[in-house]
């Protein structure tokens, strides 16, 4: 059903979805990229020089159609679109905020619509993508859209007005704790582990707990309280409050 995509913004996003697909051997026919960023185009095709450089009536004139660009700038662009898709394409909305009701409405009628929050672990199939679905788009659009996101990840469809809370738990989440996990890698060569073996060694720690946390039998508290020695025990009311207080804050940001 979708033999063409078009993404409308190529920045980190779009290249985060295109280094799913084509680590999964699964790229669609045809993707058309367009930026009002021309650098932005050049680095997607850098990736994959497949991609072509469009302009805003050939990416918006793909079968999928997908709007890559923050909140202000999706609605901007937005009322140029809407004379611009076919009538049998699908747009799927990858910015928080703008809901269905609103898209339909900037795109003069257009109800063919799904939102996604995609996450960076999509970039090697291993995403949380949260969808929500427009009332009108048919069962066939929905199962195809759900086929060429499938090797990204999960896409979970979920009721549309908690797509701002996944927002910034499972798409903003890997911001939060990815450069602590690098940090202590960066130490453990430091103190004097091979690449390879400090890799392996806090690869393996993450996993099992994340397993231990997530997947074991044992109490939550009773998990946090296996390791007798906690070099951070001091300042863990304060990482818990910077946490509460920044992903809160943009939490409230978002559904405000």
């Amino acid at each position: 059903m979708f033999d063409t995509v078009g993404f409308i913004g190529s920045g980190r996003i779009a290249r985060i979805m295109v280094g799913g697909w084509k680590k999964a051997g699964a790229m669609p026919a045809t993707i058309f990229a367009y930026d009002a960023n021309p650098a932005a185009v050049a680095a997607l095709r850098e990736d994959d020089p497949g991609v072509k450089a469009a302009r805003l009536d050939e990416a918006a004139g793909a079968d999928l159609v997908f709007g890559a660009l923050h909140p202000p700038a999706l609605l901007e662009v937005l009322p140029a679109v809407a004379g611009l898709l076919k009538d049998d394409a699908l747009f799927c909305s990858l910015a928080p905020k703008v809901k269905l009701a609103a898209l339909t409405a900037t795109l003069g009628g257009f109800s063919r619509v799904a939102r996604m929050n995609p996450n960076s672990p999509s970039i090697i199939g291993q995403g949380f993508n949260p969808l929500a679905f427009g009332a009108d788009l048919p069962s066939a659009a929905r199962e195809a859209l759900l086929r060429v996101l499938a090797p990204l990840g999960q896409s979970p469809q979920v009721d549309e007005r908690w797509l701002e809370t996944y927002a910034v738990i499972s798409a903003m989440g890997p911001t939060y704790f990815g450069f602590q996990f690098a940090e202590v890698e960066r130490l453990a060569e430091s103190f004097g582990l091979t690449p390879d073996a400090a890799r392996a060694a806090v690869r393996q720690m993450l996993h099992g707990t994340v397993d231990l946390l997530f997947a074991s039998d044992l109490p939550r508290r009773q998990a946090l309280d296996l390791v007798p020695v906690r070099p951070l025990a001091e300042q863990e009311a304060e990482i818990v409050g910077m946490l509460q207080k920044q992903i809160g804050g943009m939490h409230a940001k978002l559904t405000g």
